[in-house]
């Protein structure tokens, strides 16, 4: 095998490469995002989803995975001081007041949301689950994004994230 055609195959190779990555779409949700608003929607109702006073950060990596921790920032501190010591209305309140949740996502041709995979949830049932945009949804505009969450049992939730710098 002469040298000239495997060096030209190599610089095709690179070339087309480099030609993909170009066209390749920017992934919109890539960063770190500051929760904003959270409602629920039980019947057309506009419900505070994670109290008057929500607070989250939601990160997408470059590697394709994600971090979300969403809480109520109004959750009473637990009397005892201890995290594993609370009572059962405290650890009530903390767990339906509060979610933390991690895996993997993906995004589509032009950059778009289309997907996540839950990998560890501080709500058991969520691990193992798959999203797809049959349930929720990311739209980014600019450095906001919107997110619309369907539960299984139908109801709808709406998240206002907002791009940190």
């Amino acid at each position: 095998m002469s040298i000239r055609p495997t060096l030209l195959a190599i610089a095709l190779s690179i070339a087309s490469s480099y030609a993909f990555a170009q066209t390749a779409a920017e992934n919109q949700v890539l960063g770190t995002w500051k929760l904003v608003s959270a409602t629920i929607d039980p019947g057309g109702q506009d419900i505070p989803a994670y109290g008057q006073n929500p607070n989250g950060l939601l990160v997408f990596t470059p590697d394709m995975h994600f971090s979300a921790v969403i809480t109520d920032a109004d959750t009473p501190r637990f009397a005892s001081d201890a995290r594993g010591e609370g009572t059962d209305e405290e650890n009530r309140m903390a767990v339906s007041r509060n979610i933390g949740f991690f895996g993997t996502y993906t995004v589509d041709e032009t950059g778009e949301f289309s997907g996540n995979r839950v990998e560890g949830a501080t709500f058991p049932n969520w691990v193992g689950s798959v999203r797809t945009r049959d349930d929720l949804t990311l739209v980014v505009d600019g450095d906001r994004m919107t997110e619309h969450f369907r539960r299984p049992e139908g109801t709808e939730i709406r998240i206002e994230w907002q791009r940190v710098k």
